[in-house]
């Protein structure tokens, strides 16, 4: 009976011990650590696509882990590449909007990520590894190390990449890019304004280029 009771001892003792590990491993993701920053103040205007010519602007308020966001960046988006930012008709802004709720744990980190990818030249290729594998964001794991491996797989420095994670060095960009949404009235994800006017038309290719086009039509009859 005394083995016994030293066994059911032992036993409750691993599993407080497994206990721990699992809660530490839950709370080590970015959304945890995630520091409270005031907004920065460096004037960033996100990073752009297209000419800087081009006379029609869109911004995108995005939530990189909402998947509205990621069927629009894979299905919509590279249409809207070839026939509207290519041609130098629309230069096309990113502005981050990450939603701070349970369903969105990783939303601020890959919001980071994406930045410090930016420093080095690679904002747009890492936007685009994160939307097109975008599984992650269903598994509610910790992805840091995926994240990494997106990082290298784009040709980043690690040790510059890291060292701009590991400080958050852009998490008050971050918080500035949203604090802007939201006093412009964005409350989901994605949001779009086409010069300067909110875009309520269809979120689709085929969408935008018919508004695009208008636009243009209406400027050139001005003009003639």
């Amino acid at each position: 009976m005394r083995r016994f009771y030293v066994l059911l001892l032992v036993l409750v003792g691993v599993g407080a011990s497994l206990l721990a590990l699992a809660g530490r491993s839950r709370t080590s993701t970015s959304v945890a650590a995630w520091p409270d920053v005031p907004p920065a103040a460096d004037g960033f205007r996100g990073y752009t696509l297209g000419s800087d010519s081009a006379p029609v602007e869109v911004v995108e308020y995005v939530d990189i882990e909402c998947p509205i966001c990621a069927v629009f960046a894979t299905v919509q988006f590279p249409a809207i590449r070839d026939q509207l930012i290519a041609p130098g008709k629309v230069r096309w802004r990113i502005r981050d909007f990450p939603l701070n709720n349970p369903a969105h744990r990783n939303a601020r980190f890959a919001a980071l990520a994406a930045q410090c990818a930016g420093e080095q030249g690679k904002f747009w290729p890492m936007l685009d590894s994160l939307f097109s594998h975008h599984d992650w964001a269903q598994t509610g794991r910790d992805v840091t190390a995926l994240f990494r491996g997106f990082a290298q797989g784009i040709g980043l420095d690690l040790v510059r990449y890291d060292a701009c994670v590991q400080g958050q060095r852009y998490a008050g960009r971050i918080r500035a890019s949203y604090e802007e949404g939201a006093q412009r009235g964005v409350n989901g994800t994605p949001t779009f304004f086409v010069n300067g006017q909110r875009y309520t038309g269809g979120s689709t290719s085929d969408g935008f280029r018919a508004y695009v086009d208008s636009l243009l039509a209406r400027r050139s009859a001005r003009r003639g």
